[in-house]
Parts: C-alpha cells; sequence; structure tokens
C-alpha cells in the first residue's frame, strides 16, 4: 500500500472521528445548557496548532542543517584521505612516486573544478569522477614493494584509497535532496493551516494587525525556504563547499 494512501486514510479517519463525537455530543446536550460557561475552543485550538507547528519545523530545521554538517564532513574526510595518499607515497620510487600524485591532483582538480558543478545540477556523482579515483586505487595497489620499508607503508595507502572510496560514496548519497516528500506535504499543508488561523480570529484592518500578520506570513514563508536550501547540501546557496580540497591542494588552486 502507498505511503500516500496510508497517510490519506489515517487523516480522514482520524477527521471523522472527531467530528462523530462531536456531533453526538452535541445531540446529548440539554437544552439549558449555556455554551459562555466554557472556554473558547478557538483560541485553544489556534495556540495548539501553532505549537506544534513551530516543532515540526524546528526538527526539519535541525534535520537539514544537520544533513549539511554531515555533507561537509564527508568532504573533509575524502579530501584528507587524498592529501593522506599524496603524503605517504614519498617512501615510494621517484617515477611511483609522481604517477600517484599526478593521478591524485587529476582527480582533485576533476572534483573541484567540474565535478561539484555536476553534483549541483544532477544531484549524483559523475562517470569520471569514479573512473579517476578507480585510476588512483590501481596506482596504490598494483605496485610491488621492493622492501620493507616501503611494504610498511603499502597497507596503509590501501586504507587511505578505501577510506576516499567511502567518503566519495557517501558524498554522492548527500547529492541530492534528503528531506522526504511526505515532509514537505506536511510542512506545506501546516503552513496553510497556521497562517489561516489568522482569519479565524476576526482580524481588523488595523496597522498594528495588518503588520503583525505580514511578518508572521513572512517569518513562516522564509524557514520554509531556510529548509529548502538546505535541503539539497551541494545543490544550492548555503551548500557545502569544496574548501577542503582547495586547503590541502593548494597547488591546484587557480
Amino acid at each position: 500500500m502507498s505511503e500516500w494512501l496510508v497517510l490519506t486514510l489515517a487523516m480522514a479517519a482520524a477527521c471523522a472521528v472527531v467530528l462523530a463525537i462531536v456531533v453526538i455530543n452535541h445531540r446529548r446536550i440539554p437544552e439549558d445548557d449555556d455554551p459562555s460557561e466554557t472556554p473558547d475552543v478557538i483560541e485553544y485550538m489556534t495556540m495548539m496548532i501553532g505549537v506544534i507547528y513551530a516543532i515540526v519545523l524546528g526538527l526539519a530545521i535541525a534535520g537539514v542543517w544537520e544533513a549539511r554538517g554531515a555533507a561537509q564532513e564527508t568532504v573533509r574526510q575524502e579530501a584528507q584521505a587524498m592529501h593522506e595518499i599524496s603524503a605517504r607515497v614519498e617512501v615510494y620510487p621517484q617515477d611511483v612516486r609522481a604517477r600517484i600524485r599526478a593521478d591524485v591532483d587529476a582527480y582533485v582538480a576533476y572534483v573541484v573544478d567540474q565535478e561539484w558543478t555536476h553534483m549541483a545540477e544532477e544531484g549524483e556523482l559523475s562517470e569520471e569522477g569514479t573512473a579517476l579515483l578507480e585510476k588512483v586505487r590501481r596506482g596504490v595497489t598494483d605496485y610491488h614493494p621492493a622492501n620493507d620499508f616501503e611494504g610498511q607503508a603499502y597497507q596503509p595507502l590501501v586504507d587511505q584509497v578505501a577510506l576516499a572510496d567511502d567518503a566519495r560514496g557517501a558524498r554522492g548519497q548527500n547529492a541530492g535532496a534528503t528531506m522526504p516528500g511526505v515532509v514537505w506535504f506536511g510542512l506545506i499543508i501546516g503552513a496553510l493551516v497556521t497562517v489561516g488561523l489568522i482569519f479565524t480570529l476576526q482580524i481588523r484592518r488595523t496597522g498594528r494587525e495588518l503588520l503583525l500578520a505580514g511578518l508572521f506570513s513572512v517569518l513562516i514563508a522564509f524557514l520554509l525556504f531556510l529548509i529548502w536550501d538546505f535541503d539539497a547540501p551541494f545543490g544550492r546557496g548555503i551548500s557545502a563547499t569544496a574548501a577542503p580540497f582547495t586547503d590541502l591542494f593548494p597547488q591546484l588552486t587557480p
């Protein structure tokens, strides 16, 4: 069963139960009942809806901010692993060292100059970047250490390649939007309901009330935009950057 169908049925069932209870309870009220003796339910419902929606907004903002931080951390791990590979091959012969470092530089330059834009536009990693990382892997694993000193450096180099590959995979998983569609549905419907409650409170056309209503609507719109902007860690304004690569490989920076 589709999650959207389950959601629709659950919402319809909850609404039907509440309305049925209200109708049944209304029929049991005696004719001499004075409704002024009970508190106004409109104010209570307005307050509770506002509080619940504020909690949902806060959780959504915290979730997308955490996802952005995790995406930036994977970039740092990937850049650090590539830097370690470039540094640890110092013990290898000059020709092998130069070849591996050239492969690392080519991969980093491609990630910074081209793959970053590809991730922002397509929401996924590029095949060229994967091929360049595989070339680095082959350069490291295909070399046979000539002595014990080189042999001690071999396994740590292989481990760093694995770390870079793992971090790259995590970067690819974070390349697209992270917020599920059903959450966006709840956020948008909640915003419409919350703003719509303004009209149930008999808002008048005084300058103060219009100003507050406008500011409240602007605040809701801003918070939704903030969630949308953070939702794609590599694709929008406040996004994760390639700074770890450029910091560790300054020679590749134009």
